[in-house]
């Protein structure tokens, strides 16, 4: 929500590292759960393969997103500061695509690895995870139908710590998905706050993201709620006895969470856009 700033063009802006604690956030949760429940469960070979898998599939997500808005003409030079890795040449279009591609491609073939050791289940989360990777700019582009929010919700907040506990266990079961629960929000939020940054030019360019649809004031009361109901859920499961109750100590983010909140409030420009 603050001012943005350019960054540097090139491979480590196309791939976003930093995004990547939205895949390992729901795999570590799917971890400690199957440990919890079942100890015997972890194979320290499986679990960084399913972390491998689940970065993968974000840095796909990511690469397409770039690839995708640039094709359809949505990262422009006037608007290029976040992606200006196609728009200022650093990189091919084709080049990015087929990077995007490969990352999907090798976690497919990690998922043949999953099947083998856990059971053909997993292929159907498989297939849904790589779905949402590939079209979210790319085919149907999801994104531009105001759908790129619940599907991280579902895919990355839900199914990732579920599918993860099924790898290691063989077994389904509603924990993961429970105690995935608060951090399924948080992980939307931040493509909320992505929307709600973007808001102006996404708006210029017609895309329809989920902010960009309701308008920005709801968009931002959207980010508020998405950044406050995961504390209120993180209650409710302790207190039903899927998480115990030193889970409560995420509290502690209080005030960071009150900064997020002021912080969002004070973002003029965006403001000022939406008007």
């Amino acid at each position: 929500m603050k001012e943005v700033r350019p960054v540097k063009a090139g491979w480590y802006n196309a791939f976003r590292p930093w995004t990547l604690h939205g895949a390992v956030v729901p795999v570590l949760i799917g971890t400690v759960v199957a440990y919890h429940k079942i100890p015997d469960s972890f194979n320290l070979i499986i679990f960084a393969l399913i972390l491998i898998g689940g970065c993968l599939l974000q840095s796909a997500a990511n690469l397409l997103n770039t690839y995708g808005d640039f094709e359809k003409g949505i990262d422009t030079e006037e608007n290029h500061i976040r992606s200006p890795e196609l728009v200022t040449g650093a990189l091919r279009p084709r080049s990015v695509l087929y990077a995007g591609i490969a990352c999907l491609g090798i976690t497919a073939l990690l998922g043949l690895i999953f099947i083998w050791y856990s059971g053909w289940e997993i292929l159907l989360i498989g297939l849904a995870g790589i779905a949402a990777a590939g079209l979210y700019t790319v085919g149907m582009a999801y994104k531009y139908r105001g759908l790129g929010q619940i599907s991280v919700f579902i895919m990355m907040g839900l199914l990732m710590p579920l599918g993860t506990y099924f790898v290691l266990t063989s077994q389904f079961s509603p924990d993961p998905v429970m105690v995935g629960l608060p951090n399924a929000f948080f992980i939307t939020a931040v493509l909320c706050g992505n929307e709600m940054r973007d808001f102006r030019t996404d708006l210029e360019a017609g895309i329809g993201t989920l902010c960009g649809r309701i308008g920005y004031e709801r968009g931002l009361r959207l980010y508020w709620a998405e950044n406050t109901i995961p504390y209120l859920i993180l209650v409710i499961v302790v207190i039903a006895g899927f998480a115990p109750w030193t889970s409560l100590i995420a509290f502690a983010s209080l005030a960071l969470w009150y900064k997020l909140i002021r912080n969002s409030k004070k973002a003029d420009e965006d403001r000022r856009a939406a008007s």
